[in-house]
């Protein structure tokens, strides 16, 4: 199809578009035949029982498909009528310019069981001539048998490209939907495994057909298959080859001959076998609906290909995925045999581990904040001191960074290979290597917060975890503590539980705010005990306690007393990675004058946040959202500004 011609199309009149439309007869009540599909891809019978109704087919009927293909104005329908129809105007023919068939129509052939399908033509008026190939050469996907119908001299170049890109696009696009469909319905797997066979009707007026020109060694097949060799065009992706010439008109007696061959194909159960017509179709249904998504009308070649081929591309280097549309139902990812470029805007690389690689496999490893074998409050404390962890599910702990905020030794030079990856649009994660030493920092303000407020419920949590894992064996447990024992006041869930070094109770403040040595349990020096042991006179020394026991719990009241001293500790690291920890995305600091929600100014009254979806400065009142951001690499709920959340 000449891409001059398709381009002189564009450049006709929509009115005169418009006037051609609307002047076709296309629901003429006359006619027998059933339009399936509009010229928008439109399938217009929504059931199978309305299939079988419209058509008057007896679903216990065994069918088979033949559809008729050819550019606009080649006689197509007149064929289906004469060849089929005994000449009766099934399908609508007329002698003035516009075209007669508009979309997909269709009529049933009870002697022969066969449903007969009129297709659009080609090279008509429409500047959607993408859309009506891919429309025609689904019809072509269920058909059992094509007839390509050309009245020419010569067979002309449109016929190859059509035939040769039908050909790839069943075997790339058609075949592998179509064998989804048949497992989905448990029908034999190899009932659509090749195409249709194709008959090529062609008819001349001055010059010699095919027939004539051949001879004993070299069939007209031959020489089709020849002329598809030289254009470099395929014709693997069909089961069959039929040429038919007709010179001088023809007539009946060429119809006759064209019926003969049809009949011949439908009887032959090698290739393809009968099929119920709830099956013709929920095929049709099934492959319409899988290829519906707009296509691109700029390039004016026919370009049969991206028709079916999923349009997604690339957003780090432009490549296209190679897999045909609606490959993301069927939870398959998308894929190009091009490598990607990094971009810096996207980080788009994946760490992959090192040692798998050598031993033949391919295992992607992200960066974590807390072993998976660790308690949260065990782990998120050592995470704070030794950095982020990189976990394979094969070798175990690969790398580990040691004081994050310097001198770190690249997981790269010993753990990890880096690989280039795609960036299609909706892809779930970039791994977001780039956000590391920013959720390291995430991290630690959340610990500074959090041991700021010596009393708040989350310090509570740490404070009784680690006295309860160092705690002595005569002690009871905190959990169990619920009331004071000796007035028996209730704990509220911050207030602070105390042990009696000598009975191991718990007691609130007022009862046990006395101390004195208790050697009998190991306490050399004064500790807290509660008003009923404790003695006047001072304990005597003659028996003593191995103080073993208590050397973790001497420890620990060291660390839990010194713990509100770990938010200056940690301010001081936070600030040193504070600005290389940004992602490369996010608004600097001192770039963010004002928030983008409000549009106040920071400073001592109003606190500078970053939105973890758009990177923009806002202020806590306009990003009280908290959800990831599986795009910037932020899969748990994170800090999001109103806008990016609506």
């Amino acid at each position: 199809m000449s891409s001059a011609f398709l381009h002189s199309l564009s450049n006709v009149p929509d009115k005169l578009v418009s006037l051609s439309l609307s002047i076709s007869p296309n629901d003429d009540p006359k006619l027998e035949s059933v339009r399936l599909l509009d010229d928008q891809e439109q399938l217009l019978i929504k059931s199978e029982e309305d299939f079988t109704k419209l058509l008057k087919i007896d679903p216990s009927h065994k069918i088979k498909v033949v559809s008729i293909f050819g550019n606009t104005g080649e006689g197509k329908s007149h064929t289906l009528n004469h060849t089929f129809f005994e000449g009766k105007e099934i399908f609508k023919t007329s002698q003035y310019q516009y075209s007669c068939t508009i979309g997909v129509w269709a009529k049933y052939d009870a002697t022969l069981k066969t449903i007969c399908i009129d297709t659009e033509g080609f090279l008509g008026i429409t500047k959607k001539e993408h859309q009506r190939t891919r429309l025609l050469l689904k019809i072509l996907a269920i058909s059992d048998v094509i007839i390509y119908r050309t009245r020419s001299e010569r067979l002309p170049r449109d016929m190859y490209t059509f035939l040769g890109g039908a050909s790839r696009s069943y075997k790339e696009h058609f075949s592998p939907a179509l064998q989804n469909f048949l497992q989905k319905y448990e029908i034999d797997k190899n009932f659509l495994s090749w195409g249709p066979s194709v008959i090529v009707f062609h008819e001349t007026r001055y010059t010699c057909t095919l027939n004539s020109i051949a001879d004993v060694k070299t069939s007209p097949e031959d020489l089709l298959r020849e002329n598809f060799s030289k254009l470099d065009e395929s014709f693997d992706g069909f089961s069959s080859l039929k040429y038919i010439g007709v010179a001088n008109g023809g007539g009946k007696e060429s119809f006759a001959q064209l019926r003969v061959a049809v009949e011949k194909e439908l009887e032959s159960t090698q290739v393809r076998s009968p099929r119920s017509p709830k099956y013709v179709y929920h095929t049709l249904k099934e492959i319409n609906e899988k290829f519906q998504s707009q296509i691109s009308e700029a390039n004016p070649q026919l370009y049969l290909s991206a028709f079916f081929t999923c349009q997604d591309k690339c957003l780090s280097c432009g490549a296209g995925c190679n897999l045909s549309m609606g490959h993301k139902d069927d939870d398959e990812p998308h894929s190009s045999t091009s490598k990607c470029k990094l971009q810096h805007q996207y980080q788009n690389f994946v760490y992959v581990c090192k040692k798998c690689c050598e031993n033949g496999t391919r295992q992607i490893v992200e960066p974590s904040y807390q072993a998976k074998n660790e308690q949260f409050w065990s782990s998120i404390i050592s995470t704070v001191w030794s950095g982020y962890i990189i976990e394979c599910p094969t070798c175990g702990k690969i790398y580990q960074s040691r004081e994050y905020w310097y001198g770190n030794k690249d997981p790269k030079d010993e753990a990890v290979l880096v690989e280039i990856v795609h960036v299609w649009p909706g892809h779930k994660s970039l791994l977001g290597s780039q956000n590391s030493a920013q959720k390291v920092l995430d991290g630690v303000t959340s610990i500074s917060n959090v041991v700021a407020s010596v009393g708040s419920q989350p310090t509570k949590m740490i404070s009784d975890w680690v006295t309860d894992q160092i705690a002595p064996s005569y002690w009871i447990p905190n959990n169990e503590i619920q009331v004071c024992a000796k007035c028996k006041t209730g704990f509220e869930s911050n207030a602070t539980k105390h042990h009696c070094r000598a009975c191991g109770q718990g007691f609130c403040e007022a009862c046990s705010s006395k101390t004195q040595a208790v050697p009998a349990r190991g306490w050399y020096e004064d500790v807290r005990v509660c008003d009923g042991c404790y003695r006047e006179e001072p304990p005597s020394m003659n028996h003593v306690a191995d103080g073993t026991e208590l050397r973790s719990r001497r420890i620990g009241e060291s660390v839990i007393n010194s713990i509100s001293v770990v938010k200056s500790i940690l301010d001081k690291p936070k600030e040193l990675i504070k600005e290389t920890a940004r992602p490369a995305y996010w608004t600097p600091d001192n770039e963010c004058k004002n928030c983008t929600g409000c549009d106040k100014p920071f400073g001592a009254l109003l606190g500078l946040h970053h939105c973890r979806d758009c990177g923009k400065g806002v202020c806590d009142k306009c990003s009280t959202t908290r959800k990831p951001v599986p795009l910037r690499g932020w899969e748990t709920p994170v800090r999001v500004c109103d806008k990016c959340s609506s």
